[in-house]
């Protein structure tokens, strides 16, 4: 079986790349918690917004949709779930509220990730979650042609057990050791997740919970107010490619992890910069809805589209942008660029 060793392997990571954006996270760490501290309350509607996000990007990269209404009302708990797809979408948000909740108390463990698996399949009608796969399973894709070709084949079935009782072992160990960042090894064990393959459905999903779960363990929260499941679907063929990269020759203990692991800290601090856009304008005194949408285009680098606008005022409603953006046009703040769905704004510098 393939040996899980943190503790020798971690010092390969430390590329130029990587230390930079670890240096960023640490930094956008501190400045977060300092917000944290004095603003709690402010930051009610971007936990509200990061669940929703969250839910919705995680089951959807796997296929798994339902409409936006039934989503809310489902993700706020106002309605029981229909359809299967409707029951996943349930599971997650109960592992998720879990993990907001109670992340201190989940050491990760194979008997925990267990019980995390079985509760994102409580809603189904047969006993799926909750174990190990049963046969074995392989990762395929389709290419150009519409052949179906094997991308990789994953821990077989009665080895998976003791896959994942030594990977938590060698996580465990070598966070102890205390010298090793734990961004590190969050992304390390991840990617050696993702290659052990250890349910016959939801991995994807539960990787993503488990990633949650680490950071904020670890201290990084940031997904607690910025759905970094979203951030991942927006940037999913990176994903896979980074991934593949990543499991290349994994079986025989010679893979590289380093562009998956820079993938996953650039992640990181994506949602460190959008937790920082969204606090600017959430906190910006005295302003009206209107007005604090004229400050953030006005504050933006270059051009920013209508959606962009929203996402970073999780608090104001569309109509009531479209209605400041109609104002600023009128009054000529603000330039409008394109037409349709690819519209964008910039700030009229020149008048």
């Amino acid at each position: 079986m393939r040996p899980f060793n943190y503790s020798n392997n971690w010092e390969k990571l430390l590329t130029p790349d990587i230390v930079a954006l670890l240096t960023q996270i640490h930094e956008y760490k501190g400045e977060q918690s300092l917000f944290i501290e004095a603003k709690a309350d402010t930051l009610t509607r971007l936990v509200e917004i990061a669940k929703i996000q969250s839910t919705e990007a995680s089951n959807r990269i796997e296929g798994i949709y339902t409409s936006d209404d039934r989503l809310r009302t489902i993700i706020k708990d106002k309605t029981a779930p229909k359809t299967r797809n409707e029951r996943e979408i349930a599971g997650y948000r109960d592992v998720l509220n879990t993990i907001h909740e109670s992340h201190d108390y989940i050491s990760i463990r194979p008997n925990m990730i267990l019980q995390l698996h079985r509760d994102m399949y409580r809603y189904e009608g047969y006993d799926i979650g909750g174990k190990y796969k049963a046969a074995d399973n392989i990762i395929e894709e389709e290419d150009e042609q519409g052949n179906t070709v094997v991308r990789f084949k994953p821990v077989s079935a009665w080895e998976t057990p003791e896959a994942m009782e030594n990977l938590c072992n060698e996580f465990e160990k070598a966070l102890g050791i205390g010298i090793i960042d734990p961004l590190l090894l969050i992304s390390m064990f991840i990617l050696d997740f993702l290659c052990i393959h250890p349910f016959n459905d939801g991995n994807g999903r539960m990787s993503r919970l488990l990633t949650l779960l680490m950071l904020y363990r670890a201290g990084y929260i940031v997904g607690k107010y910025i759905s970094i499941e979203h951030l991942i679907e927006k940037t999913k063929e990176s994903y896979y490619e980074c991934l593949q990269e990543s499991s290349f020759g994994w079986h025989e203990g010679e893979n590289d992890y380093v562009p998956f692991v820079r993938y996953m800290l650039g992640v990181i601090v994506a949602a460190y910069r959008d937790f920082s856009d969204r606090v600017r304008v959430l906190v910006i005194g005295g302003l009206s809805k209107p007005e604090r949408v004229a400050e953030l285009i006005k504050n933006s680098y270059g051009e920013i589209t209508k959606s962009q606008i929203m996402e970073k005022c999780p608090d104001i409603s569309r109509i009531t942008v479209e209605r400041a953006l109609a104002g600023l046009l009128s009054s000529e703040r603000i330039i409008k660029i394109g037409g349709g769905r690819y519209t964008k704004y910039v700030w009229n510098r020149d008048r």
